[in-house]
């Protein structure tokens, strides 16, 4: 029996959970992980399951699944004990810009800032027992009310750092759709303020950050280095054109023969490939979009 196709949905645990279709892309997270880049920016275009990945990706590594990872059993990732031990093993901050849109630059902000509000509360375990100083709270109850431009810069380095000293292990880091924002800011015409706001964030978060284990960003756009990435000179970028993940988003031409066998249309696969087919990653001719 054909599993039924749960459309839009965007959480890896509930795909698998619900027997959706779901294409097995857990290879993605060996591929990462034994790069072992620092910080890495993936572009893709949209519909491609970049925020599928990432959900994945958190599902996998954050220790608020730590012995959780039957999820998994089956799946490629699952066939190498190497991670089955790696499973749950990391504290990890997610955020995603997909919401940022506003035609106005203070509505922006207010936007990321209530962003970062609600992380901070994800995590307000924090405030409990000896992990934070004085000042340490203050700040994090600052962040709970109201923020400066400074306040937002370093938000998420300090946010690493308090996990990193309650886990004692460095923090993994998944920005999901980083270039929303400023896609709205060009549009709306408030592409400078943006930019500068952002990079301060991008800086202290990506580059000058003691407390980072790994991050990954993705976007559908790679934005000029000499604007926001002008001092992340550690950054892996990774566009349609690179060879790196060339399989891990959208689907290869065997996958989509797989599936069409699974739902009765094999006879259909050359209208699919028509209406499909063309895109190409790095080395792979026959990506189709999802």
């Amino acid at each position: 029996m054909a599993r039924t196709v749960g459309i839009g949905i965007q959480s890896f645990e509930k795909l698998i959970v619900e027997s959706c279709f779901y294409i097995d892309k857990t290879g993605f997270i060996r591929e990462w992980w034994e790069n072992k880049d620092e910080v890495t920016l993936i572009t893709r275009p949209r519909r491609f399951g970049k925020t599928l990945n990432m959900n994945m990706l958190e599902r996998f590594l954050s220790v608020e699944y730590k012995n959780k990872g039957e999820i998994f059993e089956g799946l490629s990732i699952w066939e190498d004990e190497k991670y089955q031990k790696l499973q749950g093993t990391y504290p990890v901050i997610f955020l995603s810009f997909a919401d940022i849109k506003a035609n106005t630059f203070s509505l922006a902000r207010e936007k990321i800032c209530m962003a970062i509000q609600k992380l901070y509360s994800r995590f307000d375990f924090l405030l409990t027992g000896n992990i934070l100083k004085e000042e340490e709270r203050r700040f994090y109850n600052k962040i709970l009310l109201e923020m400066t431009d400074s306040t937002v810069s370093c938000s998420l380095r300090e946010l690493a750092c308090y996990l990193s000293r309650y886990y004692e292990k460095k923090v993994i880091i998944l920005l999901d759709e980083y270039d929303t924002p400023l896609q709205e800011a060009w549009v709306y015409g408030y592409w400078e303020e943006m930019t500068e706001f952002i990079k301060g964030m991008f800086n202290s978060t990506f580059k000058t950050n003691p407390y980072l284990e790994r991050a990954i960003m993705t976007g559908i756009t790679r934005i000029s280095k000499e604007s926001i990435f002008s001092d992340l000179n550690n950054l892996e970028v990774v566009t349609t054109t690179s060879k790196k993940y060339e399989s891990s988003f959208g689907f290869t031409q065997k996958e989509v023969w797989e599936a069409l066998k699974e739902y009765g249309a094999y006879d259909k696969r050359q209208k699919v490939k028509d209406w499909y087919d063309g895109f190409t990653f790095g080395r792979r001719q026959d990506i189709y979009n999802p």
